[in-house]
């Protein structure tokens, strides 16, 4: 299936506090199990996603550090959680808390990776929005992508130096 061109809303997609957005993929992120909650909130039927890439729901306003940050975790197999902005099959947005988990096989080689994600506390966000902007803006104003990736990875490290925080402190601390 050839990947649909979507263009961006600004309409905001919500889902209840007690669902929870599961979805698995092989080791390359390819879909392979996508739960009801998931399906729903993405305006996709299972058939849609099934066997597509993960980031057929990439929002283009998220910062690729963030992913690059993401994969960088799991494939060192560790898991990870972050704030996502995701995209409907239609447009519209929906902001998720990740917490993405590598699975393995018996020998302890990564074979996929597991992701819940929960709605996301709306004082979070008033810090992560503003945040993943300023990152997506650099990576933009960058020579190039490489150069932009880069920048905002080192723009997001600093700001943790600043704080004095790790990762998954300064994400536990909204």
């Amino acid at each position: 299936m050839a990947r649909p061109i979507v263009t961006p809303t600004d309409t905001e997609r919500t889902f209840a506090e007690d669902d929870i957005i599961v979805s698995k993929t092989d080791a390359k992120g390819i879909i392979t199990y996508a739960n009801k909650v998931f399906l729903d909130i993405a305006d996709y039927e299972e058939e849609e996603v099934l066997g597509q890439p993960h980031n057929l729901i990439r929002h283009p306003d998220m910062p690729r550090c963030i992913f690059k940050l993401l994969w960088d975790t799991l494939q060192a197999g560790s898991e990870i959680f972050a704030y996502v902005k995701n995209m409907t099959k239609h447009g519209d947005f929906y902001w998720v808390f990740a917490h993405v988990t590598p699975s393995f096989d018996a020998s302890g080689t990564i074979t996929g990776y597991h992701s819940n994600r929960r709605v996301p506390r709306r004082e979070a966000l008033a810090v992560i929005e503003p945040l993943y902007k300023n990152l997506r803006a650099t990576e933009e104003s960058a020579a190039g992508p490489r150069d932009g990736l880069q920048a905002a990875c080192d723009n997001f490290s600093a700001l943790l130096t600043e704080k004095k925080m790790a990762y998954d402190e300064f994400i536990f601390s909204f």
